[in-house]
């Protein structure tokens, strides 16, 4: 059974802020494995760096991904056919570090400073260089990222005519449509934020990654929009319009 989730956000780089689970539900912090989910790939989770807070990092990434995933599985059937895949998870990876037991993408080694959905063994990752450097602007880092890449595994479920020709743009959509989505249900709650500070964080960071590299994902306006997209319209927005 899944609990309720919430989150206190600011708004930094489509998202930021500080996430914290509902008083009386579980801890993610508290468990050894940075990933708990009941399709996990097993591989070792790499050191988190002095100075950071490895069990706040968990938490985040934890409960994002537990919030996304219950969006979509709350929500599959009110946009889509078939039945909703939960992605498997790899979860947090060194790519600077290649540890030989971290599953490959189609026999290719992850990159460091990204984070991917694999669609030939349909998994997701991210880089944990990619989520210390994020989480130094904001807790929320994670959930954005998270729900980017659920966003792609989503798209390798569903027809192909309703896969955008901008498939990074649609998977921003994607994930604002699942976070404001999980706003609405109740299992993620806004503070009060400065939406502003969303056009000037991700002017601020746009191309210091390849994940947020402008040549494939998008300029920072955007990528914005995409997002924005998502949130005010839901999932159907993010469709292609002729269908």
């Amino acid at each position: 059974m899944w609990v309720r989730f919430g989150m206190l956000l600011t708004l930094v780089f489509l998202l930021a802020g500080c996430a914290i689970p509902v008083a009386g539900s579980p801890s993610p912090a508290a468990d050894p494995q940075l990933f708990p989910t009941d399709n996990n790939v097993p591989h070792t989770a790499p050191a988190v760096p002095p100075g950071v807070n490895s069990a706040d990092l968990a938490t985040d990434i934890t409960t994002a991904q537990r919030v996304v995933d219950l969006f979509w599985t709350r929500h599959w059937s009110d946009t889509f056919t078939g039945k909703y895949e939960r992605p498997n998870i790899v979860g947090l990876y060194d790519g600077a570090n290649p540890d030989p037991n971290v599953p490959t993408c189609a026999g290719v080694v992850l990159p460091p400073d990204n984070a991917l959905y694999c669609p030939s063994s349909k998994f997701v990752a991210w880089d944990i260089g990619l989520m210390i450097a994020g989480s130094r602007i904001g807790d929320a880092w994670a959930y954005l990222i998270i729900a980017h890449e659920w966003g792609h595994a989503i798209q390798d479920q569903i027809s192909v005519t309703l896969n955008a020709q901008q498939s990074e743009l649609q998977a921003d959509c994607f994930a604002g449509a699942a976070l404001f989505g999980a706003v609405t249900d109740g299992t993620l709650k806004f503070e009060q934020g400065d939406t502003e500070e969303i056009t000037r964080t991700l002017q601020a960071v746009a191309d210091d990654t390849p994940w947020t590299s402008s040549e494939d994902h998008g300029s920072p306006a955007e990528r914005i929009n995409a997002f924005s997209l998502g949130r005010n319209g839901g999932v159907r927005a993010c469709l292609p319009i002729n269908n």
